[in-house]
């Protein structure tokens, strides 16, 4: 079973990369997208997507980062490809899947799935740029407005050269509302012959397993829920749950990390938006939110953080939503 980071745009950035995969053992996970639009981009831009680079593209425990592209000009993303290789990407990943209005007014992400030729040529032309030891993957929703042509872009993926194919359970019409359609992965994985990877509404161990029944898939993709819960990957594989007080250090080390690297009202952001997706399992982080949320610089955090476990005390968890 492989269990790997999703790429979030504006969520798992590099410091939330860093902070899960202390606490994770996850296999590699995925970098926010890098945007190629008409131009072959400069090394800062891959290094501001994926700060990795410079450190042998590994986070700070040392979990491979794929690099991941967006755009629709084959020649142009070969060419950025290349780039990314020589910078150090140990790894391609192509979006097909962002539903983000923005890029698909610009044809980029999820808009793609109605062109299987167009998915085709991007992908081979990616695959022949490189070299053959880099690998080459694709993520990709069910489809853009429906899942007419999910298999047709499938095997387009395929028959391109991609080693893998990560599969959001979802249309981008569908965005991010529930269900995700598992059984859905399960036929395109029925169809081609390169290893498929689940994605989509993994919250819980009682998610990922009935994901794995359901797509047939071994390996799963953990986005918002790894985020709502940096010990899900360590309790796929071991069983070890955690308690609120073991979070609490993991938010200590965040803030320290993170100071610095926008303004204080951003960093004191970014921490609040990882308080709100760990209410949805622990009322303790709903608390210290509201303790929190009129507070816009990130030191003066610390001192509820600290006082976070006795202030909450250790209240079971609240019953995860499916």
């Amino acid at each position: 079973m492989k269990l790997i980071l999703a790429p979030m745009e504006g969520l798992a950035d590099f410091w939330v990369r860093q902070a899960l995969t202390d606490v994770g053992d996850f296999d590699w996970c995925v970098s926010e997208f890098v945007r190629v639009s008409g131009q072959l981009l400069p090394p800062r831009v891959f290094y501001r997507w994926c700060p990795e680079l410079k450190n042998g593209a590994r986070t700070r425990a040392g979990i491979p980062v794929h690099l991941q592209l967006l755009g629709s000009d084959p020649s142009c993303m070969a060419d950025n490809a290349m780039r990314a290789v020589t910078l150090g990407a140990p790894a391609i990943d192509l979006n097909f899947g962002c539903p983000a209005k923005t890029v698909n007014r610009h044809r980029g992400g999820a808009v793609l799935l109605d062109e299987p030729e167009l998915v085709h040529a991007v992908t081979a032309a990616v695959r022949r740029a490189v070299p053959a030891q880099v690998t080459v993957s694709v993520k990709m929703r069910l489809g853009n407005q429906d899942d007419a042509l999910a298999l047709d872009n499938a095997m387009a993926v395929q028959e391109a050269g991609a080693a893998w194919l990560t599969v959001h359970g979802r249309t981008k019409r569908q965005g991010y509302r529930p269900p995700a359609w598992w059984d859905r992965i399960g036929a395109i994985r029925e169809t081609v012959s390169i290893p498929v990877i689940a994605n989509g509404e993994i919250w819980t161990v009682e998610d990922a397993r009935r994901c794995q029944r359901e797509s047939g898939c071994a390996d799963l993709m953990l986005g918002r829920g790894a985020v709502a819960n940096p010990w899900l990957v360590r309790a796929l594989r071991t069983g070890q749950a955690c308690e609120w007080q073991d979070i609490v250090p993991v938010l200590e080390q965040f803030v320290g990390d993170v100071i610095g690297s926008g303004t204080d009202a951003q960093v004191a952001g970014r921490v609040k938006q990882w308080l709100s997706y760990l209410r949805r399992r622990w009322p303790q982080a709903g608390a210290l939110l509201e303790q929190v949320k009129r507070v816009n610089q990130p030191e003066a955090m610390l001192p509820y953080l600290r006082q976070a476990v006795e202030l909450q005390g250790r209240a079971e968890p609240t019953t995860e939503k499916a």
